[in-house]
This record gives C-alpha cells, structure tokens and sequence, in this order.
C-alpha cells in the first residue's frame, strides 16, 4: 500500500493557513497546521511522512532560521517556502540552503498543487530508500523475510547465523530466483561487520576494463575502488561466474595480501552455471578453494513442500493491501498444483504469479492454474513427475487453510471454529500437529 504523504502548513496568519490547507486538501493531501515554526518543530521528526509548506516571514523564528533546523534535523525533508515580493533574493538563498523550491505571493494554487505532488513524490522516494537501507542493515528483519518452516529452510537460516559470525570468505549458489542476494545481505547483518560498509557489484553488469576500474582502480570520477569502500566490510560479488581469469587473479592476490583473518570479508555469488558443470569448472581453482572456504546452496522452491503455499499466501496478502483489493481464495485443486508446479524461477516466479493472481482476482477473471500453465508453457510441463501421497497435499492444504482463517480473524479461535465448522478440540489438535500457535496472530 502506497505510504500516505502528510503537508504541514506553517503561517503565523490563520486565514492563510486555512485557504492553502483547503485547497491541498481538495487536490487529495492530508494536511496539518500550525501557528508558528517552534509550535511545528514540536510535531515534526527526521522520519515525518510528508512535506513542509512554510511562510517565511513569522514572528519569533522566521523562515529561514526554521528550514535551517529542519535540514539538520533531516536533509531529505522538501520545504516549500512562500514569499513575498521582498523576499525573493532571501528565497533564492533558502534554495542554496536546501529548500525544495518556493512560491512568490499572490501565488496560483495550482502551482502550489503541482510542487506538493513533486515534492511528496520525492519524499515518498527517500523514505522508501531509507526504510530499505535500514531493512538491509538489521538481521532480525532479513531472517524473518527468509519465510518457511521446511527442512531446507530451518537449516538454512541456521548455517546464516553460524556463517555470519565467521571471518571467512562464502560462496553462495542456487538456482536463480532462490534469494541469493537477500541471504549476502542476512550473512552481513547478523555478523560482527553489521555495522560496517556493505558494497556489492555485478560481475556481469560490466565489460571487463570497466569492472577492473571499479574493483581495483584508478575510477575516472575519482572515487574509491570497491576494494577499497569495502575495506573492513562486506565486499559481494554477484555473477562470479563471470569474472574473467585475469580479473580471478587480481581478486586472488588481493585475498592472499589480507592475511587471516581478512580485513576484507568477500561473499561471492554464483547465479548461472551450466547444468553439467560446477563452480569449480568455471573458477581457478585456487580463488574457488579460498572463496569456497564455507559454502551455501540455496535450496529450490519445488524441494520447500508447503513452504510454497506459505509464501503465496504471504505474497498475495501483501499485494491485496498494495492493489486496495481481497487476496484470491486459493482452492484444494490449486494448492494441489501449486504444490506440484516445477518452479524454474523459484521465489521470484512466485511472487509474479502471486501479483498476477490479485490482479486477476481483482477483475473477476482467471485461475491460478491458468497462470502456472502460461508461465511455465516455455520451460515443459506444468507438473513435476516426483508425485506425492495424496495425504502431504491434504495436510498441506489443511494447514494453509487454518492459517489463512486464523490470519484473517486476528487469532479469534470462535471465530475460526465457526468458519472452518471445526470443534475446539478438532482445531486445537489440527493447530499443535502443523505447529500453529494462536499468539502469532494476535
């Protein structure tokens, strides 16, 4: 769901104040005023979802003084000041100073509507950046989002705590679409270097002088090389595989001049090798033995059972609050092909069919089976040939559906007894044997 963008009006003049608070209001903003710039500075913070339109001649601390504490409290925050004719030149100033722009009096107000739009556009951005960067730097945030209760899953969330505390190189490879990427950035976070740089750089994005420069140096621009930016870090190499021999001997060097333990952690990246060949054909042997020192492989989505139906459950609630509509009620028949899908492009498939499913589910029209046959019409048939016993699609099913009815009722057990026909017992039996507790729904 889009974040809902606030305008706080500033103006030591009521009538002012209520005519631009009315009229943003009519063009759709969310608006919130106050008398003078000390009374708004009380109501504000670094994190304040929205923009700021101010006068800049008030009483007590006047415009300029306030975009000043407003740019230190937090620099990406788009204030919009109003002037008179008198105060241009100072306007100009505000502008050098950090302003988002500014309206000269008597101003139209559709101007004044097209620059909010820009300016909360803007701001919806950086507090979308900040809020990733911030997810990127908290382990507890990125293990949760590695969903599933599976084998596969349980353990790999462990070797990421054992492997974060480490100090030596990882190799990570999988299938694409598996989350490789997320899991570099997990190892990062819940490791002693969580509060250090994390730079990373595809090896294929770049032709092979490009990719020298910016590894190792000397940069046209005159930035740091990577090696460098990344020094007491994270350094991670996406598309390994791609690294020519000289640009393999280089890194090679550059690890052997560290010493142990590294100053410099490397997670490498593998996401496409030949199905005949290994990560041991594609690199020298002597980087693939240091690189590869601990090794993960991430497990493909088809070999997750119900994690599967887990995380489109997940994904499609999700998209459902994005899109303003119900998420598709997923039948027996369904999760059953869901379950049996061959999933090539793992996770990341998943979640277009499960974006594609709210759509469809949105207009009244197609099926989930609809959308599996179509995506994986290129790669073969639409069911794997590893059959299941009926029972694991039943249980899988069984235990999706209480999920979702405890999900959707806020843990209420009447209310899931009444829709699911379920005696307390019954449910409670169903709930402890698929390993669901009432508290996580509360």
């Amino acid at each position: 769901m889009a974040r809902a963008m606030k305008v706080a009006i500033v103006d030591d003049e009521a009538d002012m104040r209520q005519s631009i608070s009315q009229w943003l209001a009519l063009s759709g903003f969310d608006t919130e005023s106050y008398a003078s710039a000390e009374e708004a500075l009380k109501g504000l913070n670094a994190d304040f979802p929205g923009v700021v339109v101010s006068d800049i001649k008030m009483p007590g601390m006047d415009g300029m003084t306030f975009l000043k504490k407003l740019m230190s409290m937090d620099s990406g925050l788009p204030v919009i000041l109003i002037t008179g004719h008198g105060d241009v030149p100072m306007a100009v100033e505000a502008m050098r100073v950090g302003a988002f722009d500014f309206l000269e009096k008597p101003f139209n107000p559709d101007r004044m509507t097209e620059l909010a739009k820009r300016a909360t556009q803007l701001r919806r951005l950086t507090l979308d950046n900040r809020a990733l960067r911030r997810e990127l730097s908290d382990g507890t945030v990125l293990m949760k989002k590695l969903i599933g209760s599976s084998p596969v899953m349980e353990r790999l969330r462990e070797d990421i705590l054992d492997l974060g505390q480490a100090d030596s190189h990882v190799l990570i490879d999988g299938e694409t679409g598996t989350g490789k990427t997320l899991v570099a950035h997990a190892l990062h976070a819940v490791g002693a270097r969580a509060g250090r740089k994390f730079v990373t750089i595809s090896c294929a994005a770049w032709s092979e002088d490009q990719l020298s420069s910016k590894l190792f140096g000397p940069n046209d621009d005159g930035s740091l090389p990577l090696v460098e930016e990344a020094r007491g870090g994270t350094l991670c190499l996406e598309d390994i595989e791609s690294l020519s021999h000289p640009l393999q001997s280089r890194l090679l060097t550059m690890i052997n001049d560290q010493g142990t333990p590294p100053e410099t952690r490397i997670i490498a990246i593998c996401n496409e090798h030949a199905p005949d060949t290994t990560l041991e054909d594609v690199l020298r042997s002597d980087l693939f033995y240091r690189l590869g020192a601990m090794t993960i492989v991430l497990p493909p989505l088809r070999t997750r059972g119900e994690d599967i139906l887990t995380l489109f459950t997940r994904m499609s609630e999700q998209f459902a609050e994005e899109y303003g509509c119900e998420a598709p009620q997923v039948t027996a028949q369904e999760a059953a092909q869901l379950l049996q899908a061959p999933w090539p492009g793992n996770v990341r498939q998943l979640v277009n069919i499960a974006e594609r499913a709210v759509l469809q589910n949105r207009r009244g029209s197609g099926s989930i089976a609809s959308l599996l046959m179509a995506d994986n019409e290129a790669s073969g048939p639409a069911l794997t040939t590893e059959g299941k016993p009926l029972k694991d699609y039943v249980e899988a099913f069984e235990r999706m559906l209480i999920d979702n009815t405890m999900r959707r009722h806020k843990g209420s057990i009447v209310a899931v007894m009444e829709e699911l026909c379920l005696p307390r017992r019954t449910l409670n039996e169903k709930m402890a044997k698929y390993g669901l507790s009432r508290a996580d729904y509360v």
